[in-house]
């Protein structure tokens, strides 16, 4: 009997073996045998009709590298681990149970297969090798689609929390605002509802920056409106913001070009932020951080020049994905920040048509933002 035969024949036995697994490590609950066999028949056959298809060396190869279906039924052998997938990541399966279940299936259909005495010898080792094609097809697919949906469902509640949050941190803004503006408070009162105030500032900031965040990450497009503005007006009032702030670190604007341009000038403030606090965290607290503007072309470019420990080579490719960023390295995150100024200060940049990059050595880091200048009317893009 060849293994497909088997499989088919012997079905049932084998879904109620992933039954009484699946209830094993069920995270929670008694549940139905419905919602614990949960597309496994459907798997199956997926698998079967999969094993019985002629296979060319080649798209035995491009199974195996991960190419892509190359057939209807490997199609149907991704769609069903795909629902499988889903229905696990919504019943609060961690992923080592995923991969668990599996296995099980795997050794469960083997071990049975081992014990049949009408096996076609000349067919044993390519219909193992079907089978095992077929499950490791039915592995990837599901992890990479239950990551996608982990993924997606944190970064709901992330946008959901920053968003909850945004009512509690205003009315302590009003309150303290309310306090540094009473004429009868102590000194050390005044000083202590000072401190609150720049607290929340820097909460909102964060905040804002988390929406940000999971809001591209969802897809959402970032729009931007343009506007006919003077470039090197902006960049002084944030050096100003940045001096006020940050009164132990000197800081300079270096500006010999025409500063006017079409761009949006609430995005741009973010940028220049977000790069000149960057250059505070991780450059040298006592030497100077540059601002620039210089032409190139139809362009302007915007920099910002530190000084201090080097970027490592190895991280200047992931420096703007907080995600990928190696929380061990000199790159992680500083107190009071979720380390998204990089990613936020790519994403204007690249909704501006522009880019952003980073060059470092032991002499200096230079983060160099390139922006189309667009001068004319209002116009609004993503």
């Amino acid at each position: 009997m060849r293994l497909y035969q088997f499989i088919s024949d012997n079905i049932d036995q084998i879904v109620r073996e992933w039954e009484e697994f699946a209830r094993k490590i069920w995270p929670a609950g008694d549940q139905g045998p419905r919602l614990l066999r949960d597309h496994a028949d459907e798997m199956l056959l997926a698998v079967i009709k999969d094993m019985q298809r002629p296979q060319s060396p080649s798209e035995q190869r491009g199974k195996a590298t991960g190419e892509g279906p190359t057939s209807r039924e490997s199609e149907l052998v991704d769609h069903s681990s795909v629902r499988h997938a889903a229905s696990r990541a919504e019943s609060g399966f961690d992923l080592r149970s995923l991969v668990a279940e599996y296995r099980a299936l795997r050794a469960s259909v083997l071990h049975l297969w081992s014990l049949q005495s009408d096996q076609e010898p000349e067919h044993q080792i390519g219909d193992m090798t079907r089978f095992n094609e077929a499950v490791d097809q039915l592995l990837a697919k599901s992890i990479v689609h239950y990551a996608e949906r982990i993924d997606h469902s944190r970064e709901i509640f992330l946008g959901i929390l920053a968003h909850d949050l945004r009512t509690p941190l205003h009315a302590l803004a009003m309150v303290s605002g309310m306090l540094e503006q009473h004429g009868d408070l102590s000194g050390l009162a005044l000083k202590m509802a000072s401190q609150i105030a720049v607290s929340v500032r820097a909460m909102e900031k964060m905040i804002s920056d988390l929406l940000e965040f999971t809001g591209m990450r969802l897809g959402a497009k970032m729009i931007v409106a343009r506007q006919v503005m003077d470039l090197e007006k902006l960049c002084l009032e944030v050096v100003e913001e940045m001096r006020a702030a940050h009164p132990s670190h000197t800081f300079s604007l270096v500006c010999d070009i025409d500063p006017s341009g079409a761009w949006d000038r609430a995005r741009l403030r973010q940028v220049i932020s977000n790069l000149l606090g960057n250059a505070v965290q991780h450059g040298s607290p006592t030497a100077p951080i540059s601002l620039f503007l210089e032409d190139n072309g139809g362009d302007v470019l915007l920099g910002v020049r530190n000084f201090g420990v080097p970027i490592p080579k190895e991280f200047r490719s992931v420096i703007f994905d907080p995600l990928r960023r190696n929380s061990g390295s000199d790159l992680s995150r500083p107190p009071g920040s979720i380390g998204l100024g990089l990613y936020i200060a790519r994403e204007v940049a690249s909704a501006h048509g522009g880019s952003i990059n980073v060059q470092s050595d032991e002499n200096e880091t230079v983060f160099i933002v390139r922006l189309p200048r667009e001068v004319g009317g209002d116009s609004r893009s993503t």
